[in-house]
């Protein structure tokens, strides 16, 4: 495995504990689609969910950063010159039609620029990092 910088470990290891839970939901959806309350009320709580569980991880490492949430909208941290940003569902529609082409996507910007990003999917358990 190539070397991973601290900050980029800690994203792999928070799109990994979210994916976990993803995989449960992506299981849930063909039970959905007869429901009462629908498959797009159950993506917006999974999305929603995923987020809040990369926020706890990657706070937890890196508990000064600030974030940008597709879901949660802007987030400052006493540190001003790091956020991540976040996109718990990238693919929503895949998602929501129980297609498995989605992947979470977590970006850190240090000053403005991008320094350093994850995109996971989990179903397949293609990881990229950069």
């Amino acid at each position: 495995m190539p070397y991973l910088s601290p900050a980029l470990n800690v994203m792999v290891a928070a799109a990994r504990k979210a994916g976990r839970a993803l995989i449960r939901d992506f299981g849930e959806l063909e039970n959905l689609q007869v429901s009462l309350k629908g498959p797009a009320d159950f993506v917006s709580t999974a999305d929603e969910r995923t987020e809040r569980i990369l926020i706890e991880e990657l706070s937890r490492a890196r508990p000064g950063y600030g974030f940008l949430g597709e879901e949660s909208g802007v987030r400052e941290g006493p540190d001003k010159s790091h956020r991540f940003i976040i996109d718990p569902i990238d693919g929503t529609t895949n998602f929501l039609h129980g297609i498995p082409v989605f992947a979470i996507s977590i970006a850190l910007e240090r000053e403005g620029q991008l320094v350093s990003a994850v995109v996971y999917n989990p179903v397949t358990d293609e990881m990229y990092t950069a």
